[in-house]
């Protein structure tokens, strides 16, 4: 099938579309709202099942060059400090599950997935067009913006994020996205510009009450990444994942926590936030697919950040679509995007599922705080790893 395709949505999970398909011949016209393509300063987990992806999409020698390796994961207590579990990465993940596991910079990613898009020649790349009318006209899908320009297509993926305009084409749901009443601080560091001490080449997990901590490199190592995320009030404008904060309304929401974390965080320059908000999981297929118009990503299927999965998701999304829409003409349309909806909603469903759970044990307080961290101290590396995820 040779299709023309339309994409609402330029972040990762719209980029990582135009890819797939465009490998597979599909002429795509992709539509970003913003005035330019460019992504927030965050880093991001992608685990083997992510990096297998990328692989196959053809940017994994670019991604080798901007991400780094961490060789384990550590998680200790955000009061006490002390190391509760780990589990070895690096060469272990290779061992396992035949696809590395690295961390990177988001900017990073959606940067070389743009140079991998244009270097396609199968993609038109058009911005500040937001999509706000989507109308299905015979054998074609229409998508229009405010600048009264529109387009048309054999079929329309919204990969338009949270907020996607999209999405009420596809799921007829008039609330939205659920305020879960975490927020995230997020920061990025130099690691030359840290204490030895500081300084890491593994993913560092601090659990506390109501609160955890993420530390791991970014930009081969050069780069720290650093996240909280707490049971707090929200802050600002739920739309803006960018919010300018302080160190002090950090501590003011989570308190102090142990020595190591809390000079961490007092070596950081400058910290941003963010409120995060979800959707519950995944019922059918009919929520990711209908006709000629199909979801991708936090479109389709947004997440909590515990189980580091947003990205990936949005990545096997991406490759799974253009499987679907392999072979056939432009009338099998709807047929296709059915049977990528069928492939991939139940796995998304699950990581929603295992995302809201997982912020529950992080954050865990009293009796089941400490059978966690039993339970962690016994099993270790064997409770961490996730083989249903990253095996896929």
């Amino acid at each position: 099938m040779s299709a023309h395709i339309l994409i609402a949505g330029g972040g990762i999970a719209g980029l990582a579309t135009a890819l797939a398909l465009a490998r597979r011949r599909h002429r795509i016209d992709l539509l970003e709202q913003s005035v330019a393509f460019s992504e927030i300063g965050a880093g991001i987990q992608l685990g083997p099942n992510v990096t297998r992806r990328l692989q196959a999409l053809g940017v994994s020698e670019a991604l080798v060059r901007v991400a780094a390796r961490p060789d384990a994961l550590v998680v200790r207590s955000a009061t006490r400090g002390h190391e509760i579990a780990r589990m070895p990465l690096g060469n272990a993940m290779l061992h396992s599950y035949a696809a590395p596991y690295l961390c990177v910079h988001r900017a990073d990613l959606h940067a070389l997935m743009l140079a991998a898009v244009r270097g396609t020649g199968a993609v038109t790349l058009t911005t500040g067009a937001r999509v706000t009318q989507v109308v299905a006209r015979g054998d074609l899908v229409c998508a229009s913006s405010t600048e009264t320009r529109a387009w048309e297509g054999d079929a329309l993926i919204g990969a338009d994020g949270l907020w996607s305009t999209v999405r009420p084409r596809v799921v007829e749901d008039t609330d939205p996205p659920r305020a879960t009443g975490h927020t995230a601080w997020r920061a990025l560091v130099d690691q030359a510009a840290l204490p030895a001490s500081m300084r890491s080449t593994q993913i560092r997990v601090w659990l506390g009450p109501r609160l955890h901590a993420v530390a791991y490199p970014v930009r081969r190592g050069e780069a720290l990444n650093v996240v909280v995320l707490a049971e707090a009030a929200p802050v600002g404008d739920a739309r803006d994942w960018d919010q300018a904060t302080s160190l002090g309304a950090l501590q003011a929401a989570t308190g102090r926590t142990c020595r190591e974390l809390q000079a961490l965080l007092e070596a950081v320059p400058s910290w941003r936030a963010w409120t995060l908000s979800d959707r519950p999981p995944l019922t059918g297929p009919h929520e990711m697919a209908g006709e000629r118009v199909a979801l991708a990503g936090d479109a389709a299927h947004p997440m909590l950040p515990y189980l580091a999965q947003g990205a990936g998701m949005a990545i096997e999304d991406a490759v799974a679509l253009a499987e679907a829409l392999d072979g056939g003409d432009a009338s099998e349309v709807p047929a296709a995007l059915a049977r990528y909806a069928a492939a991939r909603w139940e796995r998304n469903a699950q990581v929603q599922a295992r995302a809201r759970r997982n912020g529950e044990i992080f954050h865990a307080t009293g009796l089941v705080r400490v059978g966690r961290d039993a339970a962690l101290r016994l099993l270790g590396g064997r409770l961490l790893d996730v083989p249903w995820l990253y095996d896929a």
